[in-house]
């Protein structure tokens, strides 16, 4: 069983995002990571880029697969996780914590509305 924090909102394609006011901290959720299993590299987009919503963040490898990252929501990246270019296995290892992707500065606040909470996305994993 998946860990689903509370206190997050998520996306139907597995992102996390801890809003703060108005910066966003966004990963990848636990049944993504255990899903894709050993994460081996992970791409990240440029500080000072502009993202609408749903638009591709960067990716994640893993000895299975490469899987895209999706804003949550629209603004600008302000710091992003570089700690993750030399350990990606982070991303197993804590996707809550030190397995952070991005921060943003939203944009538009309001489009979090959009994003599930932890018992929709419970749902929408089938747990």
């Amino acid at each position: 069983m998946s860990k689903v924090p509370d206190d997050l909102r998520y996306t139907k394609d597995h992102e996390w995002v801890r809003l703060q006011g108005k910066r966003a901290t966004v990963g990848i959720s636990d049944f993504a990571q255990s899903e894709l299993t050993d994460v081996v590299y992970v791409e990240l987009p440029k500080v000072g880029k502009a993202v609408k919503a749903g638009e591709v963040l960067g990716t994640v490898e893993s000895v299975k697969a490469v899987s895209e990252i999706f804003a949550p929501l629209s603004g600008k990246v302000v710091d992003v996780n570089k700690s993750l270019e030399d350990t990606p296995e982070v991303v197993n290892q804590d996707p809550y914590g030190r397995g952070w992707m991005v921060v943003l500065e939203v944009a538009d606040p309001n489009e979090a509305k959009n994003l599930m909470d932890a018992a929709a996305y419970r749902k929408h994993i089938g747990e």
